[in-house]
């Protein structure tokens, strides 16, 4: 199974136009939407060696925030929906 992840991540990685520090900044936004807590500390340890600043990381991890909330809000139409068709 770890081969299968590794060429999975290969794949992503060989032909594709992001640059490395681009490539870490979506996936630690990535690894804190789903709250992949070592998916956390690597991307962040490759972000650093990527050579992204604090205030890069910041404003990915302000994106992961907002969309974080858009799910909530969107979700929360869906409870309240559910909510009112069983009453």
């Amino acid at each position: 199974m770890l081969q299968a992840y590794q060429a999975l991540n290969a794949a992503a990685v060989e032909g594709n136009v992001l640059d490395a520090k681009t490539r870490e900044l979506i996936a630690l936004a990535v690894a804190v939407t789903t709250r992949c807590k070592t998916c956390i500390g690597v991307h962040a340890e490759a972000a650093i060696k990527a050579g992204t600043t604090e205030e890069e990381v910041s404003a990915a991890l302000a994106t992961a925030i907002a969309l974080n909330a858009g799910a909530a809000y969107t979700y929360s139409l869906r409870a309240l929906e559910a909510y009112n068709t069983q009453k």
